[in-house]
């Protein structure tokens, strides 16, 4: 699902005591951005494993160290049994089910959880986090499947499956993408060893430190919040092209509407670009005098309104990104003054809820998007444009069935927009009796992003047909402003103008590369600057 066309690669990401960022996460999922571990860290994590291992050999039981898990935490294990205990609790819990995600997610759940490793919290051995950023690096991927997260005791099978490849174990791609571990295929042991990795052997805490974060969640959180980003701009400019091909008015775009009268930052933000997108327009000029239409439709008038109501809750979670961002997440924890304490900070409630927010602003923006659209297909409110923008009405069906692509996809985001993290289902012998189910909650972001930039790929094209239809029917006179020239200058190098009916599909797949390649965004700003 990859926005941007930008190669990271090159990159070195550092883990210490600084923390990283989320374009550091962006630049290792998606980029395969190499990681180095500061020795500032490794020094650190050094020492508070060194007071772990002290509380092994204390006689006094201590939570995830010399007991079991969740419901079985009564149990005090001996020392001779605790190597098993590691191996047991990662492989009972890698159970996930179903296809597996994406290799993104999977770096960035393993990239997240080294740098909680390396926040010195966790009290696993260097030489854990080290295979773990060794694994990154050598393009190693865990196959984690799509079922087995319930959003609480963090995303414990997708993080399990992630921790058995440290073990040697499970199922991985190499970086050819050739796959390892499963049946009839070498074994995972095979691929580490082509890399010169040595699995690693659990020690005491190991196995909970590997398992016990929100990192997938966090992730797939992370990469949508980058997406949207990029498709919210390039929703202002599609939108501002269908104003232009709809003879709507940019005068209700005007700053003096929006900062002063309702303050919200995202609207301000969405309505400046729409205005600088329809700056110098001679489509919008020609009728600023004269045009019997009172107001434009809602779809145009409030699409400031409504995207920047979108931005606004992108940059609330960005707020709460952050913060998970700087968390150090796992259970026990060892504190600052050596105390190792049992805590809840695994739920993914947080996370979720802004997850589900998302997707309840991507499915609005959508729906949006395609009610221009259609206003655009229909004679009776397009203002002169041809049926379905076709070029012999009847005989050609235009983009027709294109409109109905984008309200499937529309309708799928609806459906995508029910939260997640308003179910719960008991778990772990009614230990784990209410869980926050944001691993559910992300993936169907994911899905629905997806969707918002084949909606805007639909609006493209059918704004920039609209347009180029003005301009042919006005005998020239009627052109669009430099900003959607540029944009459908780009767009016109893979999806043709105006003409006959043809296999519509590959055109609107590749006018989906354009959106989520940036190049959309970068047309228009080659003509009115960068855009928020």
């Amino acid at each position: 699902m990859t926005i941007t066309a930008t190669s990271l690669s090159n990159q070195t990401v550092i883990l210490g005591s600084s923390g990283v960022t989320p374009e550091d996460v962006v630049a290792v999922a998606r980029h395969d951005a190499k990681v180095t571990i500061s020795q500032e860290a490794l020094d650190t994590v050094a020492k508070v494993r060194a007071h772990i291992d002290g509380l092994a050999h204390s006689e006094v039981p201590a939570y995830g160290i010399s007991t079991g898990f969740g419901a079985l935490a009564n149990r005090h294990i001996p020392t001779d049994l605790r190597t098993q205990l590691q191996k047991s609790l990662i492989r009972s819990h890698a159970a996930g089910m179903g296809p597996a995600v994406e290799r993104e997610v999977v770096r960035g759940i393993m990239f997240l959880r080294a740098k909680t490793l390396a926040s010195g919290r966790t009290g696993v051995r260097p030489v854990v986090l080290q295979t773990m950023v060794d694994v990154l690096n050598a393009g190693i991927t865990p196959l984690v499947r799509e079922f087995g997260s319930l959003g609480c005791s963090g995303d414990l099978a997708p993080l399990s499956h992630c921790a058995l490849v440290l073990m040697g174990e499970g199922e991985a791609t190499g970086p050819d993408g050739e796959l390892y571990g499963t049946a009839g295929r070498p074994a995972v042991a095979d691929l580490l060893a082509e890399h010169g990795i040595a699995p690693v052997t659990l020690a005491e805490k190991e196995g909970l430190a590997l398992v016990n974060g929100t990192e997938g969640m966090l992730g797939m959180l992370l990469m949508a919040i980058a997406d949207l980003r990029m498709l919210l701009t390039t929703a202002d400019i599609t939108a501002a092209l269908s104003v232009e091909a709809l003879l709507g008015t940019d005068q209700v775009f005007l700053p003096e509407l929006h900062a002063a009268l309702r303050p919200h930052p995202g609207q301000a933000a969405s309505a400046d670009n729409m205005l600088r997108v329809l700056s110098n327009s001679p489509i919008v000029a020609s009728h600023r005098e004269g045009d019997t239409k009172v107001q434009d439709a809602y779809s145009l008038r409030c699409a400031p309104q409504v995207a920047g109501a979108v931005r606004d809750t992108i940059t609330h979670a960005e707020l709460v990104a952050s913060r998970e961002l700087a968390a150090a997440i796992d259970n026990p924890v060892v504190l600052p003054d050596g105390r190792v304490s049992s805590n809840g900070n695994f739920h993914g409630a947080p996370v979720a809820y802004v997850l589900d927010f998302l997707a309840i602003a991507v499915a609005d923006l959508s729906s949006i998007a395609e009610r221009r659209t259609d206003r655009m297909l229909d004679p009776a409110r397009s203002h002169g444009l041809p049926a379905f923008l076709a070029d012999d009405p009847g005989v050609d069906s235009g983009l027709m069935i294109a409109q109905y692509t984008q309200a499937g996809l529309v309708s799928d985001n609806k459906r995508l927009a029910v939260p997640a993290s308003v179910d719960s289902i008991p778990s772990s012998a009614m230990q784990e009796d209410h869980v926050s189910m944001g691993w559910h909650a992300a993936r169907k972001l994911r899905k629905a992003v997806e969707n918002l930039r084949r909606v805007l790929a639909v609006e493209l094209v059918a704004s920039a047909r609209a347009i180029d239809m003005r301009t042919q029917l006005s005998d020239g006179e009627l052109t669009p402003g430099p900003a959607g020239a540029a944009v459908i200058e780009v767009l016109r190098r893979v999806v043709q103008g105006p003409g006959t009916d043809r296999f519509l599909s590959p055109e609107l797949e590749a006018a989906d590369r354009l959106v989520g390649s940036g190049e959309v965004r970068a047309a228009a700003e080659s003509a009115v600057g960068i855009l928020a």
